[in-house]
């Protein structure tokens, strides 16, 4: 949480700082999905060239495949019927290396662009979750000031006493709106989380299965 004293200390000194959290398992969370969506993404790149690959070859081979049986019907004789095989095992193989790039594209690279997309969810509510945190220590310590504020025209029995304590409470009020609006989205982020961990380690788990199978 923040640390007030210290902040309206800094704000009266002008030496404002960014406000971050400080919690060592939070930013290792931070860290940890960060990294992995590093290398999430050169994992998803190396899957697109594995299945690119494959189809290149798969239709190369497909090509290849049917210029020789083009030939081994022109020659008409042993040496074509020898041709006409040799296409045809081209052809096979051309249908397997396609059906690989097939299998690999719907069992690993489509769950990846889903792995991929949670961890991009989870980085959006890491941003929402920073801005709800700074504004609610902002807002804390604007309150504070406020206070200091409110005391002294209480002692010098201001004629903006009223007035300032309609402020005081609407910033109060406004506060602690912010504050609850931080623990909420502390609240989803760790539910998030707990889904994440639990399904995706699921889904990924069966995707290398499948993708080590071949």
């Amino acid at each position: 949480m923040c640390n007030l004293n210290s902040k309206v200390s800094d704000v009266v000194l002008g030496k404002e700082k960014p406000v971050e959290e400080s919690d060592p398992d939070y930013e290792k969370l931070k860290h940890y999905i960060f990294e992995l969506e590093n290398h999430l993404a050169e994992a998803q790149k190396h899957a697109y060239r594995l299945v690119k690959r494959h189809r290149e070859k798969g239709q190369s081979l497909s090509d290849f495949g049917k210029a020789v049986k083009l030939l081994g019907a022109s020659e008409g004789n042993s040496l074509g019927k020898a041709f006409s095989e040799l296409g045809i095992k081209s052809e096979i193989l051309s249908a397997k290396l396609q059906n690989e790039a097939h299998q690999i594209l719907m069992n690993f690279e489509e769950p990846l662009k889903d792995y991929v997309r949670a961890v991009q969810s989870i980085k959006a509510t890491i941003a929402e979750r920073a801005n709800a945190f700074r504004k609610q220590c902002q807002l804390a310590e604007t309150v504070k000031l406020k206070e200091i504020e409110l005391e002294r025209q209480r002692l010098h029995r201001s004629e903006k006493l009223a007035e300032a304590e309609r402020e005081y409470n609407e910033l109060k009020a406004e506060s602690e709106q912010a504050t609850k609006t931080f623990e909420s989205i502390v609240r989803l982020m760790n539910e998030e989380i707990r889904r994440f961990q639990e399904q995706k380690t699921l889904d990924m788990g069966i995707a290398f299965h499948e993708f080590a199978k071949g």
